[in-house]
């Protein structure tokens, strides 16, 4: 339900992912021995629309235990680091990056909040800032998100942004009706059990408490502050089952079945910083 921000959010949230992460960790959401097998985790389209990494740093933000991290420094970045507010992702990606063989050279984690990025991460500006699906929503204020973002892109780099569309929050659970306000500036608090990973997984820390980003908001921020708008697409596909009506294909991504009308399931932008220009 929507509510007033409540004050104990942070340490709300941070319980919640802690405990989810050792469940994730042993789920076959995340298939963790055929990534470390070779298995890819980017998406095609991910790959299309960001473009070579090779020789380039990249920053992940909210990067959870890794998989996205870890899967852009084999398709050749210099470097990769990873943030995260939960302590247990970053170790248990700490240890899959050592299995992997790469040292902090190749691939460094530290346990921040995103927030204080700037202050937390080894350099102080990236080719490419990355941040995944599911990360934007577990932000009180997405203009602190945009400038703290957009101070990390080095002259010359971009930032990539993908994320389920806030419109599907909206929906009801066929993805027909509309049941709440889109542009709702207050906090979603809700109390269901489980994860996205394994949906039956007994929990405890079931409280979380999340914010709606309309698309336009997003992009006005990153606009504002100081990162140039290359793209926003809007993507038909989504990576869960967000709606009872959706068919897994065989790309593994959830599609409307064909004639039914559709709508976006997730988007993605690419901002970047004009070189010579400063953060």
């Amino acid at each position: 339900m929507y509510s007033p921000t409540p004050d104990d959010w942070h340490e709300t949230n941070r319980a919640r992912w802690d405990e989810r992460v050792p469940i994730h960790v042993a789920s076959d959401f995340y298939e963790l021995d055929a990534f470390r097998a070779g298995k890819d985790v980017l998406r095609a389209f991910e790959l299309a629309e960001v473009g070579d990494v090779r020789g380039k740093t990249l920053l992940h933000l909210q990067c959870h235990f890794g998989l996205d991290t870890l899967s852009w420094a084999r398709h050749g970045a210099a470097q990769v680091v990873g943030l995260d507010f939960s302590e247990p992702a970053v170790e248990t990606a700490r240890d899959l990056a050592g299995t992997l063989g790469l040292g902090p050279d190749r691939a460094a984690f530290v346990v921040a909040d995103v927030y204080d990025a700037p202050a937390a991460v080894p350099d102080s500006a990236y080719d490419i800032v990355y941040t995944g699906i599911g990360a934007l929503g577990w932000l009180p204020d997405i203009d602190r998100w945009a400038e703290t973002a957009a101070s990390l892109v080095a002259p010359g780099g971009f930032l990539y942004l993908v994320e389920f569309h806030p419109l599907t929050d909206s929906m009801d659970t066929t993805g027909s009706t509309v049941t709440d306000d889109y542009f709702s500036r207050d906090a979603w608090v809700d109390e269901t059990p489980g994860t996205y990973a394994d949906l039956d997984a007994p929990t405890v820390h079931n409280r979380s408490v999340e914010w709606q980003h309309p698309v336009g908001r997003v992009v006005t921020a990153l606009a504002s502050a100081g990162l140039r708008i290359e793209f926003l697409h809007e993507h038909d596909v989504s990576l869960v089952q967000r709606f009872d009506t959706l068919e897994r294909h065989a790309d593994g991504h959830y599609r409307f079945p064909a004639g039914r009308p559709r709508i976006p399931l997730m988007y993605s932008v690419k901002a970047s910083r004009p070189a010579g220009s400063q953060g």
